[in-house]
């Protein structure tokens, strides 16, 4: 299974993204920041929290194997734009992140 860092500055939804994502079998860690990422294979992040810069995030990994999964508010179409073009693996609603989380992260491991 994939090792993974959330950045979700939301505690609860946080929280539900890292158990789905144990319970599937993958090793979670919740990080504040970029730099505190480490050696993982994907990055989960909620791009609506405050000060969150997709292009920023690239660029920190920038040169490892990480892979991005990003999620935003289903009213917010241009956050999806902004991530996809700075580089992002996969962007999907916050709903689906909730729904198929584990399946989502499985899937970008089986595609690096």
């Amino acid at each position: 299974m994939a090792r993974v860092a959330a950045l979700i500055p939301d505690l609860l939804f946080g929280s539900k993204v890292q158990g789905a994502l144990r319970a599937a079998g993958h090793d979670v860690a919740l990080v504040t920041a970029a730099e505190a990422v480490g050696d993982v294979d994907v990055l989960v992040v909620d791009l609506t929290a405050d000060g969150v810069d997709p292009g920023e995030l690239v660029r920190t990994l920038a040169g490892g194997e990480v892979r991005t999964l990003g999620f935003f508010a289903h009213v917010q179409p241009e956050v999806r734009e902004r991530a996809l073009e700075a580089g992002f693996d996969q962007v999907v609603p916050r709903s689906r992140m909730a729904r198929e989380g584990p399946e989502l992260v499985a899937a970008l491991t089986r595609t690096a």
